[in-house]
């Protein structure tokens, strides 16, 4: 039964794990509002500056495009990568 128990443990840690890309945030569609909610280390103002650098320069591409947005570094983008992508630019 143990081995039952640690299977069944196993399991469930990697099925919350594995985030599937309808279970992540797209970049390209969000409003400032959830992007603030949603993304760690991210308030109001940033996430106003993420919406406005998609409207300027198009949708992003990867999640790592992030990065050309003025204010946001590679600890950012690391921390939120799972939570994130970047739809069909």
């Amino acid at each position: 039964m143990s081995k039952l128990k640690a299977l069944c443990t196993v399991g469930l840690l990697l099925s919350s794990l594995a985030l599937s890309a309808a279970d992540r945030l797209d970049l390209n569609s969000a409003d400032a509002e959830t992007l603030a909610s949603i993304i760690v280390g991210i308030g109001p103002a940033k996430a106003a500056a993420i919406v406005e650098f998609r409207s300027q320069h198009g949708p992003f591409k990867s999640v790592d495009d992030l990065l050309l947005v003025k204010g946001i570094g590679e600890a950012t983008v690391a921390n939120n990568r799972e939570r994130l992508t970047a739809g069909n630019p």
